[in-house]
């Protein structure tokens, strides 16, 4: 062993190892912690603060880590527009002034923007302090709703110049399946489902250490997984057990594994119960302990449109503004069948045009139109995840009005305490409130895909351990997600600056007992469509239920009319589907991030009490967590 040298004085002289003999001897001055440096300064450890330092000249004194963008005149200091927004959303500190760094533009007041554009951000746990958790609804003043109709950063259309935006958005588009790679997910999937990995290795037991628990399970797991290619493909089988050796066939569990994540971001609601284990089991591998046991690293980086292209230096695919054509969703509502066929045939020469342009060695046509259709995949995703959004968004601004309410039916005020309600809205509030929730679930839907793969990219790191801890909810592994929650904020403050203020809390709970990881914050956000589409459907089919004379007699004697039906159900959805009735207390949700979409689902958990139930069953309502 190196003994490593301490300072005594100016002369360095060589320490005491480290060991059980030094430890249990009686000179404990010359033993030295390997923790300390050379020179004799104590390392700096995870739960210790060290030397503060000076943020890189050009870049945000707050995060430094991102490029500065505004001075604050009376502070003195540069920021980046999120983390000035959050230092100055209150007290004194919103009547500073700030101006542009790069001189361009006049000096503005900010006792107004930055309420406006409120974001708050940690790099680990996100829980704000008592003070800064309170609600903001007492500088709420009123609002204008912001140009919201159209997403930030949406796909350009036919015909126009695309620039950059496929080339960015493909980097984060996992490449869709082949029929091989397919008959491998079976594979992998059957495996999880028999596998009892969480149960043995979440728990608080005795018996054979953590790590040891983990590699047997994973041993385990891969053993069946041979068995299965075995049972199904004799040849290939028998290759994996030619040496008997999980390390020498490390590269094709690793390509499982793969697959598998690939697919569950494709298709959110596949594997849902079986992704769990998978990316849990991952996590567990990333740990030092457990790799030098297992011989072998099970994971590898997701293969995306942009990798896959960026290998053979093709990425001028992306720029191309046929690309447009061959990647767009054809719609069928309200067209007819040739105008369908005409968009069809006009796709697919776009695909073979951009296959033989781009062809060349090692990337044949059938890998370039892989890569085409996985961009459509995105867009089929956008469609059934984002669009209902939008389409609520479009309902809350057709049938009631952003300020007043004509009568009490078209009125969306709410009060604390009253049908399950824990906030006090009035009309206008309450509008605005749902407006800026909706915007910002369109937002983060419109993102998803980057999300989740910085989600990956937290929960797979090797530096950031996670806690197995009773959340109330049963056992969890809570663990940090700085790079999730940095992309959450940005999203979050590019939501405030659309929608022009924001109202109640913009605290975003994650790393904590209502968030423990970036899986459940995954899951969470991934549900909104199957909150919002079946809402859409019913209000969608409602004209031609009524087309029938006995059930447009029966909308009329109970609601009036179809345009009341439709308020009514809207008006509901909008009152106590955002009541703030996410939690128990105001800190744990309320009007938080997370707790808006909890009181959503809170909402369709009655929804057979509702009296307008059976227009939905109507309309083929089999539940929130159908198929539609």
């Amino acid at each position: 062993m190196t003994e490593t040298p301490s300072v005594v004085g100016d002369t360095p002289v060589p320490s005491a190892a480290f060991n059980l003999e030094t430890i249990l001897s009686n000179n404990h001055e010359a033993i030295e912690h390997p923790g300390t440096l050379g020179n004799g300064v104590s390392a700096v450890g995870w739960d210790e603060e060290g030397a503060e330092t000076q943020a890189a000249e050009g870049y945000c004194v707050e995060c430094e880590d991102q490029p500065a963008q505004l001075l604050c005149e009376t502070c003195s200091d540069a920021y980046c527009e999120v983390c000035f927004a959050a230092q100055h959303r209150k007290g004194t500190r919103k009547q500073h002034k700030s101006k542009p760094l790069s001189g361009q533009g006049k000096t503005k007041s900010t006792k107004s923007a930055s309420a406006d554009e409120a974001a708050t951000r940690e790099d680990s746990m996100d829980i704000e302090e008592d003070g800064a958790d309170e609600s903001d609804d007492e500088e709420w003043k009123g609002i204008t709703p912001g140009p919201t109709s159209e997403v930030i950063g949406a796909q350009p259309a036919a015909g126009v110049k695309v620039g950059e935006w496929f080339v960015e958005r493909a980097k984060y588009i996992p490449l869709r399946l082949t029929l091989v790679e397919r008959k491998y997910l079976r594979l992998l999937e059957a495996a999880l489902n028999v596998s009892e990995y969480t149960d043995k290795i979440d728990t608080i037991g005795f018996g054979l250490s953590k790590a040891k628990r983990i590699v047997q399970q994973i041993r385990e797991l891969c053993a069946i997984m041979s068995g299965l290619l075995l049972a199904a493909d004799y040849k290939q089988g028998q290759e994996l057990f030619t040496d008997r050796d999980f390390e020498s066939n490390a590269e094709f569990y690793q390509s499982i594994f793969e697959l598998g994540r690939r697919h569950k971001i494709m298709n959110p609601d596949k594997m849902r119960t079986t992704y769990g284990k998978l990316i849990y089991l991952l996590q567990d591998s990333q740990s030092h302990d457990v790799k030098d046991l297992l011989n072998f690293s099970c994971v590898r980086p997701i293969k995306t449109v942009y990798s896959v292209l960026e290998e053979y230096h093709a990425t001028d695919l992306l720029r191309d503004d046929l690309i447009t054509a061959a990647t767009k969703e054809i719609y069928s509502e309200g067209r007819s069948r040739r105008d369908i066929q005409k968009d069809i045939k006009s796709k697919e020469r776009a695909i073979e045009t951009l296959a033989a342009r781009y062809e060349r060695e090692g990337l044949s046509q059938e890998n370039l139109r892989q890569c085409l259709y996985s961009i459509g995949d995105n867009h089929a995703f956008l469609r059934a995840n984002r669009d209902p959004c939008e389409r609520m968004i479009s309902y809350l601004k057709e049938y009631f009005h952003p300020t007043q309410a004509k009568d009490s039916k078209s009125s969306l005020a709410i009060r604390s305490g009253r049908d399950g309600a824990r906030l006090s809205h009035d009309h206008g509030k309450q509008y605005a409130y749902v407006l800026q929730s909706l915007t910002l679930w369109r937002e983060i839907l419109h993102d998803m895909f980057h999300l989740w793969s910085l989600a990956e990219q937290d929960l797979l790191a090797e530096n950031v351990p996670y806690r197995l801890r009773d959340t109330g909810q049963g056992l969890n592994r809570v663990q940090a997600s700085p790079k999730t929650s940095r992309m959450m904020h940005n999203i979050l403050h590019k939501a405030q600056r659309s929608v022009g203020t924001w109202i109640g809390s913009s605290v975003i709970h994650m790393g904590d007992h209502n968030v423990p990881n970036a899986l459940m914050f995954i899951d969470k956000y991934t549900q909104i469509y199957r909150i919002l589409l079946p809402i859409c459907n019913t209000l969608s089919q409602i004209p031609s239920i009524a087309a029938k004379p006995a059930l447009r007699s029966y909308i009329d004697d109970e609601f009036g009319s179809t345009e009341n039906l439709m308020r009514d159900i809207l008006g509901d959805f909008f009152r106590h589907g955002f009541d703030g009735s996410g939690a128990d207390n105001f800190f744990d949700a309320g009007s938080c991030i997370d707790g808006r979409l909890t009181s959503a689902w809170n909402w369709c958990a009655t929804i057979e009490k509702k009296r307008y139930f059976h227009v939905f069953l109507l309309a083929g309502f089999v539940g929130f967590d159908g198929e539609w």
